[in-house]
C-alpha cells in the first residue's frame, strides 16, 4: 500500500488524451481501484476478455486490433499483460506496434514482485497460484474449463505433480482467504496465503503517471493499509470495461 506525494510537472499537452492501458479483464478491479484511490483521470482504462487466457494464442491480434484502434487518440498507450502463455507472441505485437508492457511471464509475477515469486517457484516448483481475481472466479476461470466440475477424477491428470496452493491477495478480504483455501482443499494441496497488494501493477501505473504530472506513491504506513483494505469492493468485475 502507498502514500500520495506531489506529481512533477505535468507534459506539454498534445491535444491527445495522455494515456490509454489496455489490460486483461482479470486487472480491471485492480487498475480502477488504484485510478479512484489516486485520481488517475488522465489514465483510461479498456480491457480484453479474460476468458482468452484459455486461448492465449489469440491475445496478441486483439491486443494488436485494439492498440490501432486507439492509437492516434492518446499520447501513450501501455499494455497491462505480462506475456501471459503467448510465447513471445504479445511482445512481437508490441515491437510492431511501438507499445510496452508489465514485466514479467504472468501476472502472478508482476503482483508477487519479481524475486520474491523467483523464491516461491524455487522452494516449490509444484505450485498453483491465486489472485484476488482467481479466487473469486475460481470455478469459472479454473473448475469448468478443465471439466473438474464435471469429472473430479481429472484432478490428478492436471495437477498431480502440484504439492501446494499459493493464494497471491491484492486486497486483505476474508471472504476470499475463504474461497481460496477451499480452492487449495478441493484440489487437496497444501494452503499458504502471501499478501502481496499490487505489487509492480501499481509502480509501473504510478510511474507513467509522473510523465502527466500526476500524484505517485511511496510506502504507506501499516496502520492506514489495513484501514483502507477494507474499502475493497466486493461486487463482479464491471462490464464497462471490456471490449
Amino acid at each position: 500500500m502507498v502514500e500520495r506525494i506531489p506529481a512533477g510537472e505535468p507534459a506539454p499537452s498534445s491535444g491527445r488524451e495522455p494515456i490509454l492501458v489496455i489490460a486483461c479483464g482479470a486487472l480491471a478491479r485492480e487498475i480502477d481501484a488504484l485510478k479512484r484511490r489516486w485520481g488517475w483521470r488522465h489514465l483510461h482504462l479498456k480491457c480484453i476478455d479474460a476468458r482468452l487466457h484459455n486461448r492465449p494464442a489469440e491475445i496478441p491480434g486483439r491486443l494488436r486490433r485494439m492498440i490501432r484502434r486507439h492509437r492516434a487518440a492518446y499520447d501513450e498507450i501501455f499494455v497491462a499483460y505480462a506475456d501471459c502463455g503467448t510465447a513471445g507472441g504479445i511482445d512481437r505485437v508490441l515491437a510492431e506496434e511501438g507499445a510496452e508492457r508489465l514485466e514479467g511471464a504472468h501476472c502472478y509475477e508482476f503482483f508477487a514482485g519479481r524475486e520474491r515469486f523467483a523464491a516461491l517457484s524455487a522452494a516449490e516448483p509444484g505450485t498453483f497460484y491465486l489472485t484476488d481475481f482467481l479466487a473469486r472466479h475460481f470455478d469459472r476461470f479454473v473448475m469448468k474449463p478443465l471439466g473438474l466440475d464435471r469429472h473430479p477424477e481429472l484432478r490428478d491428470a492436471y495437477f498431480g505433480n502440484y504439492r501446494r496452493l499459493v493464494y497471491l491477495s491484492q486486497t486483505e478480504d476474508a471472504r476470499l482467504l475463504e474461497s481460496a483455501a477451499q480452492a487449495a482443499a478441493r484440489l487437496d494441496l497444501e494452503f499458504e496465503h502471501v499478501h502481496c497488494g499490487y505489487g509492480e501493477l501499481a509502480s509501473e501505473l504510478a510511474a507513467r503517471s509522473a510523465v502527466f504530472g500526476q500524484p505517485v506513491f511511496r510506502p504507506m504506513p501499516r496502520d492506514l493499509r489495513h484501514r483502507l483494505a477494507g474499502e475493497s469492493n466486493h461486487g463482479q468485475e464491471s462490464p464497462r470495461f471490456l471490449a
